[in-house]
């Protein structure tokens, strides 16, 4: 993926999230609960729990992206898949980095909606070709983002073996 991309920092990011939460609250929503979408969603999640002050966070692990720009046919869920009795007649405000094909949000959106009382969307990042289009959305591009968490390579492997800096 060439050309020029968005660099989102961690300072960037702090100021993101808040300004997500204060579109959530000035909207009136309130969520019960916030589902994360793993792993980015994992970072949006926890910012907006404090934010928003809830304290019912869920993680949904979704595996779709294989490598930059790579992804499987589908996304799929993997276990622990969250009980429907856990998600039942809440308000939700799922949580993830990027809605890019929007294929991973449409999966978990689909899954609550057979048993919330209402499901919201909140995003860092939202593009123009996302399948679903978030209540909340921090910024809308077409690039390729460089998050904090994933632009640097592992420090270990999941052998166990430490890599060289």
């Amino acid at each position: 993926m060439g050309g020029e991309r968005e660099n989102l920092t961690y300072e960037l990011f702090g100021r993101a999230v808040r300004e997500l939460a204060q579109a959530v609250a000035d909207d009136g929503y309130e969520p019960d609960m916030i589902l994360s979408i793993a792993r980015g969603g994992l970072f949006v999640a926890g910012g907006l729990g404090y934010a928003l002050d809830v304290k019912n966070l869920h993680v949904m692990n979704v595996e779709f992206y294989t490598g930059v720009g790579t992804t499987l046919e589908m996304p799929v869920m993997l276990p622990p898949v969250p009980s429907a009795v856990d998600l039942s007649e809440r308000r939700v405000l799922v949580a993830d980095d990027v809605a890019d094909s929007g294929r991973t949000l449409k999966l978990v959106h689909d899954f609550c909606a057979e048993h919330v009382a209402e499901v919201r969307s909140a995003v860092v990042y939202e593009k123009p070709r996302s399948l679903v289009r978030c209540e909340y959305v921090w910024k809308r591009t077409d690039r390729w983002i460089n998050f904090p968490w994933s632009v640097e390579p592992p420090v270990v492997r999941r052998d166990g073996q430490v890599l060289d800096s």
